[in-house]
């Protein structure tokens, strides 16, 4: 996939393209709908339009906002897969944010051979959002563009959105996001030094460092999952976990950790690029009076966890 970073405006570009614009943060089943949607009509190459960072982080300092459903490097994983080709990357500002739609389209599009413009219902765009789809559809109509506004989505009574998705990672519902996304929810990290106090109490953990803080943390407490490894043929492995997220207050922590510990596995992991895949919340985070009755807790969790996994697998 070919990445273009738009800091102004995109370089004057003939390539016929096929071009769908949304956040894609999370990459969820609504975004999928829009992309499967340019798939079907594609002209030329199928390329997506984003932003940087949400406008919510950006525009009023929220900091839940700072932080990904999908990073960028995640994200475009996840597009190249679904056969995207070309990602505009905008870097989104206060001052990016007032354009008009005018300006956008005259701006942006324009300077692009664009063939077909994909977006969703619920697209705006401008100063307070005050460019809808059907303003968009206008504008872009009186310079040949054609373009598909895709109804949205639902899940059960709600529709599919990020903003659905971090309310649910929030309160731990993991299975309502996962099924939003369409896939399960997923941080991808390196595997760092740690203060090896999960192998002291016999339950040695992997800890994610690098792009991991970037994520959407989970709501603080013990999962089921699974930590994809590469193995030595180089090749992707999805093995059993459990999942510490949280704070450990047991221990005083200070910082909000991700740490896996994966059944039955010995091996070195230092270094490695993987991902965790978080699948159902055990319990909440507690703390403990000490470390006894934690190593007691932790045992019942890996028996949960076993358990689980059996059933799965029959």
């Amino acid at each position: 996939m070919e990445l273009i970073e738009v800091t102004t405006t995109p370089a004057q570009d003939q390539t016929p393209i096929t071009l769908v614009i949304g956040k894609f943060d999370g990459v969820h089943r609504g975004h999928v709908q829009l992309l499967q949607n340019a798939l079907q009509h594609k002209q030329g190459k199928l390329a997506v339009m984003s932003f940087s960072d949400h406008p919510r982080w950006i525009l009023r300092g929220e900091d839940e906002y700072r932080q990904h459903l999908t990073p960028l490097q995640h994200k475009l994983v996840l597009l190249e897969s679904m056969g995207v080709e070309k990602f505009y990357h905008i870097n989104f500002t206060k001052e990016f944010s007032a354009i008009t739609a005018e300006q956008f389209v005259q701006q942006h599009l324009a300077a692009l051979n664009v063939q077909r413009l994909v977006i969703g219902a619920d697209f705006r765009l401008g100063k307070d959002g005050s460019a809808n789809a059907e303003t968009l559809s206008k504008l872009c109509g009186d310079i040949g563009i054609i373009v598909d506004v895709i109804p949205l989505l639902q899940a059960t009574t709600e529709k599919i959105s990020s903003t659905s998705i971090r309310h649910f990672l929030k309160n731990g519902q993991i299975e309502a996001a996962n099924e939003q996304l369409g896939r399960k929810y997923a941080v991808w990290g390196e595997v760092i030094h740690g203060n090896a106090l999960g192998r002291t109490l016999g339950f040695p953990t992997i800890n994610l460092g690098g792009m991991a803080h970037d994520y959407v943390p989970p709501k603080p407490g013990v999962y089921i999952g699974r930590v994809e490894v590469t193995t030595e043929n180089n090749k992707k492995e999805q093995l059993p976990a459990l999942i510490s997220a949280g704070f450990r207050p047991t221990v005083d922590g200070k910082h909000y950790l991700i740490e896996g510990y994966i059944l039955n596995f010995s091996g070195n992991l230092y270094g490695q690029q993987v991902a965790i895949y978080f699948e159902q919340l055990v319990r909440n985070e507690l703390k403990f009076e000490n470390l006894d009755d934690l190593i007691a807790q932790m045992e019942l969790d890996r028996q949960h966890a076993e358990h689980y996994f059996h059933r799965v697998l029959q």
